[in-house]
């Protein structure tokens, strides 16, 4: 089975928990765990899914209520929950192959999951409730992550990045003929996790895909004006770049550094760097609700920053969740006009739901 990626550190400080605890004199008995329930008729501020080592997937709203498509590593399934006010009902949980990463919508009766063992991108319609296999389209590779692209009406395109190696792939598909898919690869940076969507790239007028490169250390991009090309390189890091996100704005592209103590964010219109104070634990996922209000995920716990205009930190606050963050997604979930957070742990038997407002809530850490 594949492992996590596990700052060296985190493993240290659990041999040295472990080692005191051999010494105890005693036996320590904890206490019992008390279940924090919302007073009656007060709507409770997180719920938690039962989505076990949840590497990734996607909310989508529709006016009536969300739906949420995820994937359960270790248990090989991909699951669709609906999540309507603030309660989550199981719709339906379908097997894959070894291994799924990561999950998308291609639109509302359409989910696709990247499975690495089948090397593959799972397609599935959704109706009524359930899920139902519609194609595989092979990569060639192991697939970590999916996301989907612009395209012309009644066609989709996807990108595909590998959960090792170099290359992507990108797919061309349609359900006219699903079995048809048109699959080009192209070569990037070696371990390129969790691509996004930015609306503008240093020195240009176009927008294009960013990505994090784990093994080479760097973020890359290429421009919409040809996908194809040879990616750029945008930051070059001594530590594990994990996962790169853009500000509303689409002026900042954040980074989320997995250790050394300190995150970064580039200026999308001159490429400056930009470096911000953090924990040493590092960070595993990023998420925007402004420009200069971020939200980093590491282990059972969200770090919000308020910065100001060169990245320095001016308020610290933190929300509690219940794994390793891996996956952060900002959604009006409930409809009452606050972003809500959907947190995926990737390694932990839950997924949470935190209700906005997310500051406010927030806990001040000094």
């Amino acid at each position: 089975m594949k492992q996590l990626r596990v700052w060296p550190g985190r493993l240290a400080g659990v041999a040295a928990v472990l080692l005191a605890l051999g010494c105890q004199m005693a036996p320590v008995v904890p206490a019992p765990e008390v279940a924090r329930v919302a007073p009656k008729g007060v709507a409770p501020q997180t719920i938690h899914l039962d989505l076990p080592d949840a590497w990734g997937g996607q909310v989508l709203c529709v006016a009536s209520d969300c739906l949420l498509g995820a994937v359960e590593h270790e248990n090989n399934k991909l699951s669709l929950l609906r999540l309507k006010g603030r309660t989550a009902t199981l719709l339906d949980r379908q097997s894959v192959a070894y291994h799924p990463d990561s999950a998308a919508w291609l639109s509302p009766q359409l989910l696709v999951a990247a499975v690495e063992n089948s090397l593959s991108l799972d397609i599935f319609r959704v109706s009524d409730g359930r899920l139902a296999r519609l194609a595989q389209v092979k990569v060639g590779f192991e697939p970590r992550d999916v996301i989907p692209l612009p395209a012309p009406p009644g066609q989709y395109r996807m990108l595909a990045t590998p959960y090792g190696g170099r290359e992507v792939a990108w797919v061309d598909w349609s359900e006219q003929q699903p079995q048809a898919a048109q699959v080009r690869k192209t070569t990037w940076c070696q371990t390129p996790w969790h691509p996004t969507r930015v609306s503008q790239l240093p020195q240009s007028a176009q927008g294009g895909v960013a990505v994090a490169c784990l093994d080479d250390k760097k973020v890359v991009a290429v421009s919409e004006a040809d996908l194809y090309d040879a990616p750029k390189v945008l930051a070059s890091f001594t530590v594990i770049p994990r996962q790169v996100r853009p500000s509303p704005s689409g002026l900042w592209l954040y980074v989320a550094l997995e250790t050394g103590g300190r995150n970064a964010r580039i200026q999308m219109q001159t490429g400056e760097l930009q470096w911000i104070a953090g924990d040493p634990r590092g960070s595993s996922a990023v998420a925007l609700l402004a420009d200069d209000l971020v939200i980093w995920g590491d282990d059972q716990r969200l770090t919000l920053q308020r910065l100001d205009e060169t990245g320095g930190v001016l308020q610290t606050r933190e929300l509690r969740t219940s794994g390793y963050s891996t996956s952060l997604q900002l959604q009006d979930i409930d409809g009452d006009g606050h972003q809500d957070i959907l947190v995926l742990n990737s390694a932990g038997k839950r997924a949470d739901v935190i209700y906005g407002p997310l500051w406010e809530q927030a806990q001040p850490r000094p």
